[in-house]
């Protein structure tokens, strides 16, 4: 392959693609049906100049039938009154308008033919036209249609982490956070209220016990199998002694 070949497709190639990009389905059936349109006005004309001509032809063609017949009487006159070489000459002249009128009938025979081909033609334009402005609005419709899906599809594919839907989730995450620190909180709250109460009901069990045991040692109670009062041996002077000094350490409390 030369290299002209090879430029000469790299080229044509370029053209055509931009050719492609440049093309709107939309303008370019618009221009489709007025390019129809305009073929149909022309095809009108060449129906209508056809009809002319053929109306032409046949009214010539008249015309020389009209003339043969004339020549023909004068020649049947011609003839009566004696004339022959009138008549002759009459004939003659027949002759030749009865060649033109049958050169006319043929020619009227073919123009006829045309006119109706054209007719046909003009008849199958019109319809394909027809059929072509209906395709044209339906093929604009699913043109709008694939626009609008692409367009869709487009904004769904723009949802991503950095857009309104990424911002979204983001927001949902903080909120999410917020929750569950505000319950970690309320329950550490709640645990340390616990633990106090506890602490305060441990703490008056000892209290009532060292009550009762002030109360017992004050004399308020005597144990059982004590001895009255005044008859106190003598060895229990040394209890009596660490008694007193427990009482003491007691009210340092």
């Amino acid at each position: 392959m030369g290299l002209f070949d090879r430029i000469s497709r790299v080229v044509r190639a370029n053209v055509n693609d931009m050719v492609s990009k440049a093309e709107d389905p939309e303008k370019i059936l618009e221009q489709a049906i007025i390019d129809m349109q305009e073929d149909l006005v022309q095809l009108r004309q060449a129906v209508a100049k056809s009809i002319a001509q053929q109306k032409r032809t046949q009214q010539q063609y008249n015309q020389a039938q009209t003339n043969a017949n004339q020549w023909q009487s004068r020649a049947q006159l011609a003839l009566q009154k004696g004339d022959e070489n009138l008549a002759r000459e009459a004939l003659q002249r027949k002759k030749s308008h009865a060649e033109t009128a049958a050169t006319l009938k043929a020619q009227y025979d073919g123009q006829s033919g045309q006119v109706d081909t054209l007719k046909r033609s003009l008849m199958q334009l019109e319809s394909k036209i027809s059929e072509a402005k209906t395709k044209k609005n339906m093929l604009k419709a699913r043109m709008q249609s694939a626009k609008a899906q692409e367009q869709l599809q487009n904004s769904l594919g723009s949802l991503n982490s950095s857009g309104a839907m990424g911002a979204f989730e983001r927001m949902e995450e903080k909120v999410l956070e917020a929750e569950a620190t505000s319950q970690a909180s309320e329950e550490l709250l709640g645990a340390d209220l616990e633990s106090q109460f506890a602490q305060l009901e441990s703490g008056s069990d000892v209290d009532d016990e060292l009550a009762a045991m002030k109360a017992q040692l004050s004399g308020g109670s005597k144990p059982a199998g004590a001895l009255p009062e005044g008859q106190a041996p003598a060895a229990d002077a040394e209890v009596d002694d660490e008694l007193e000094k427990l009482r003491a350490e007691l009210d340092n409390l």
